[in-house]
């Protein structure tokens, strides 16, 4: 039986309605399989032995206008497989749950509160969620995706999964039916770092990027000039950084094609 050993947090921001889930493992390319959410729905996050049709099934129940405590309680009392499942969740109205079955691997818990939930499985111990639950709380001015990513960031801190660190990822929604964050850290020694750096990247070079997208309302966009010239810049030369700049190779392949006759002549 294949379980993911994981901290997460699910979380809605009051001011802007935004939903979201951060999610750090030990198993290679999990937050995908943890991490839901749908726009002014809500956000769950399905680890331990998953079962990812409680993620999808527990939308819909949101979507259905079903609260997040009793979406869960549906959900686990139908599900054969409650003691070995973990799930967070928090709907569009800030209402959260969280459930550690009895067979989860230790030490496992969660804890959660209005707008939050975070929990964990095989960790050294309980520090991991209530330090997560601490930083979540103390945020509150703060965007969620930043929010969520400094909770990680305070679940690590007192060791995180007790088998090591492999993944991570953020999924974030906001108005649109695509997501506004969605970052992944499928396979790294230090997942959570990682996923940081990847986040100041993004915070320049791809948010204004998702959030001048077509829309429904407006759908040739709201992408700057200004954006689209920076754009076609290479990697390093855009206000992120990051990435590499076009190999020379190509290049210099071209020229010796030219001098052996592989070009056309005029």
């Amino acid at each position: 039986m294949r379980r993911l050993s994981t901290f997460s947090i699910v979380g809605r921001c009051e001011r802007t309605g935004q939903l979201g889930v951060a999610v750090s493992t030990a198993d290679v390319g999990a937050g995908r399989m943890v991490a839901w959410a749908r726009a002014g729905v809500g956000a769950v996050a399905t680890q331990s032995w998953p079962n990812l049709y409680l993620a999808i099934d527990g939308l819909r129940m949101m979507e259905r206008g079903v609260g997040a405590d009793q979406a869960l309680k549906r959900l686990i009392r139908d599900d054969p497989g409650r003691e070995v499942r973990q799930l967070g969740m928090v709907d569009a109205r800030g209402i959260s749950a969280t459930w550690s079955g009895r067979e989860c691997t230790e030490w496992y818990g969660g804890v959660n509160g209005t707008d939050f939930a975070a929990q964990g499985n095989m960790l050294i111990g309980g520090e991991t969620v209530s330090a997560m639950a601490e930083a979540f709380r103390s945020t509150f001015d703060l965007d969620l995706a930043e929010r969520l990513v400094r909770a990680l960031e305070a679940g690590q801190a007192p060791g995180g999964d007790k088998r090591g660190r492999q993944c991570s990822a953020l999924l974030v929604v906001d108005k649109e039916e695509f997501p506004l964050w969605d970052l992944r850290v499928d396979e790294h020694p230090l997942p959570v770092a990682e996923l940081r750096r990847i986040y100041e990247i993004a915070k320049l070079d791809l948010l204004p990027f998702v959030q001048g997208l077509p829309s429904r309302e407006n759908p040739l966009g709201t992408l700057s000039d200004e954006f689209v010239a920076t754009n076609l810049l290479p990697p390093p030369m855009r206000p992120g950084g990051g990435g590499s700049g076009p190999s020379s190779a190509p290049a210099a392949i071209a020229v010796q094609a030219v001098g052996k006759g592989g070009g056309k002549q005029p």
